[in-house]
């Protein structure tokens, strides 16, 4: 069975979870494109909600199917946040970031009372790193971070789009970075954090309450 039909799975058991009057944060990136649609169509049903964006291009969407949006300003904490991810491991620790939209994604999901993250079953492993973990940074100090990051042993890979370099909704770089041998992701995400110019990491380490993955035959439940 194709991916994108586990993603449209987990994505429409999620949204039975948003109820009348929520505040609602959207993630980003194609299983969270999924969600949004199906969300979309239980607004037309008659269903209340306000959502806050985490990117761009998921605002975009949101509107699109006519669901109403406020920021993150006007909501305060939000009730439920769903979102995909690149990466979780049995601990529910995510890497999340391929889409570029990390630093959003993370603040919305601190600022909600309850994450759940929706996934194909390929992004289940046993240890986090396969997928290279994304770093958020200020142009003008990228240069120095690499070479920082080149002597921590994690090979940084400063992402492009094409020929250009690839720019956030913030307007910041994206660095990609290998930690497959990492064994403390925790002492990781702090040493990362610790440098300046990092504006954050990929590194969902303890977010996260609920994953709902889509398999071929069901919509597996994995919790805490």
């Amino acid at each position: 069975m194709d991916s994108d039909y586990q993603k449209k799975m987990a994505a429409i058991a999620s949204v039975e979870y948003i109820k009348d009057g929520m505040l609602v944060g959207l993630g980003s990136g194609s299983t969270a494109a999924h969600m949004i649609r199906e969300l979309g169509k239980k607004v037309a049903e008659g269903l209340s909600i306000k959502a806050v964006p985490s990117s761009d291009t998921t605002a975009q969407l949101a509107r699109k199917v006519g669901i109403s949006l406020i920021s993150l300003e006007e909501a305060g904490k939000l009730d439920i946040n769903i979102d995909g991810a690149d990466e979780f491991d049995g601990k529910l620790q995510l890497i999340k970031g391929g889409g570029g939209a990390l630093l959003r994604e993370k603040i919305v999901a601190y600022n909600s009372k309850f994450n759940i993250v929706i996934s194909d079953a390929s992004k289940q492993v046993e240890r986090l790193g396969k997928f290279k973990l994304p770093l958020e940074t200020i142009p003008f100090a990228t240069k120095n971070i690499m070479t920082q990051l080149d002597e921590m042993g994690l090979r940084p890979v400063l992402r492009k789009n094409g020929s250009s370099v690839y720019l956030t909704d913030e307007n910041n770089y994206i660095v990609d970075v290998d930690i497959f041998e990492k064994d403390n992701l925790v002492a990781l995400n702090q040493n990362l954090i610790n440098i300046p110019g990092v504006v954050e990491t990929g590194l969902f380490l303890d977010t996260t309450d609920l994953i709902l993955m889509g398999t071929a035959d069901d919509t597996v439940i994995i919790k805490k």
